[in-house]
């Protein structure tokens, strides 16, 4: 059966850090941009509802569950707008935090919360403690959604088991910072194209603290070409996602179907 293509609207931008009342305000206004537009899913850049670069005891501070607060008040910006929203947050659990990305749904229901699994250098493992499961998925509008942040699309691994999950659409809230942009410009491209998946990479382009964000946000089709590509400035870039492209591509070669698992043994170790 062929379905409808999902309406995506990448956000290049992000509030005031620390400031979690701005980067909702913030949202409120870019969700209602992205409904405006047609859009059904709205995604944001990783910890996007208070900043990544502010040290453990700020971000300790500014730290909910998964159902706090914070996400109360973007399921009502997602109800308001009917627009799905992809944020990022520190979650605070078991004792710790991480560093979490949630997607609520048009009516404002939470579908799924991921953990980073990767730690970048001390930004990272200085404020949060590693997610383990790697990965999170969600139905949305007939779309089979995937999460990961930042770093962790770097590692062919997690992408394929997404791939191998099914996800359709993997969804990437990132804070990469200069000068490393041949993360989203060669990286993410191949990440696409060898598990014939869609691949949203949303990042920061701002300044914060020493970082500079490199910004260059992409939607990718499954055929690793480019559906949507942003610059080095604010942005709020919208684009379909065709999720019948997935099987189309794989009829005509499939890296998963010819795949040697028995001979791959070794690289799990």
């Amino acid at each position: 059966m062929t379905r409808g293509p999902l309406r995506v609207a990448l956000d290049q931008g992000t509030g005031h850090s620390g400031d979690t009342a701005d980067a909702l305000d913030r949202l409120s206004g870019r969700a209602k941009a992205a409904a405006d537009a047609g859009a059904r899913l709205l995604v944001g850049p990783e910890m996007s509802l208070t900043g990544y670069n502010l040290g453990p005891e700020a971000l300790a501070a500014l730290a909910e569950p998964a159902d706090g607060p914070l996400s109360g008040a973007v399921a009502a910006i997602a109800a308001d707008t009917g627009v799905a929203i992809v944020h990022g947050f520190p979650e605070r659990a078991d004792g710790t935090v991480y560093n979490s990305v949630q997607l609520v749904d048009a009516a404002g229901t939470r579908l799924a919360t991921y953990r980073k699994t990767h730690l970048f250098g001390d930004l990272d493992r200085g404020a949060f403690t590693a997610g383990a499961d790697p990965v999170v998925q969600a139905d949305l509008g007939g779309v089979r959604v995937g999460l990961l942040t930042c770093y962790d699309v770097e590692f062919p691994e997690t992408v394929r088991a997404h791939a191998l999950a099914g996800t359709e659409l993997l969804v990437v809230p990132t804070a990469l910072m200069l000068p490393f942009t041949e993360v989203p410009e060669r990286i993410v491209p191949v990440r696409a194209l060898e598990n014939q998946l869609h691949l949203a990479y949303v990042n920061r382009c701002d300044t914060e603290g020493d970082l500079r964000y490199a910004g260059r946000s992409v939607l990718l089709a499954p055929d690793g070409s480019e559906t949507l590509r942003a610059g080095s400035g604010e942005q709020l870039l919208v684009g379909d996602v065709d999720p019948d492209a997935v099987a189309r591509v794989r009829r005509e070669q499939s890296y998963l179907d010819d795949r040697r698992p028995d001979l791959y043994r070794t690289l799990t170790v």
